[in-house]
């Protein structure tokens, strides 16, 4: 049995925190954490709020650190916000309002990615994720 939790506590996503992502952020650069060098292609868990989507047709979503009622990340790669990850959910799930915390878990991508059906640029992104309310 010990060893079946052990196994069980070795498959948990590691946390990531907004904080964690970057070691300098800048007005004009932004360098990835080494950690999250590392965590790249692995499953992980981050926290925060369902941005409303840029188009109802959309197929992912902007997970950002605090709540927002607008799209204020519209830009491009080189003025991408610290505070803001993409995320493509597995499945068809519903959305959330974007005052209720939410914890996402999926494979972390890093790297300047171009969605190729909304033009929209992404430094990182979670895909394949799952999400749920937090209380």
């Amino acid at each position: 049995m010990a060893l079946t939790m052990a196994t069980s506590m070795a498959s948990e996503p590691e946390r990531l925190k907004f904080d964690e992502v970057y070691k300098t952020s800048g007005a004009l650069s932004l360098v990835f954490a080494d950690r999250v060098l590392a965590l790249n292609g692995r499953e992980i868990t981050m926290r925060g709020f369902m941005a409303p989507p840029l188009k109802a047709e959309a197929d992912f979503f902007v997970l950002t650190r605090e709540p927002v009622a607008l799209c204020p990340y519209c830009n491009s790669d080189a003025d991408w916000p610290s505070n803001i990850i993409v995320v493509y959910p597995a499945d068809d799930q519903t959305w959330m309002d974007n005052t209720t915390p939410i914890e996402v878990r999926g494979v972390l991508t890093v790297g300047t990615d171009t969605d190729k059906r909304s033009g929209f640029v992404s430094r990182l992104r979670l895909t394949g994720a799952h999400f749920r309310s937090i209380d």
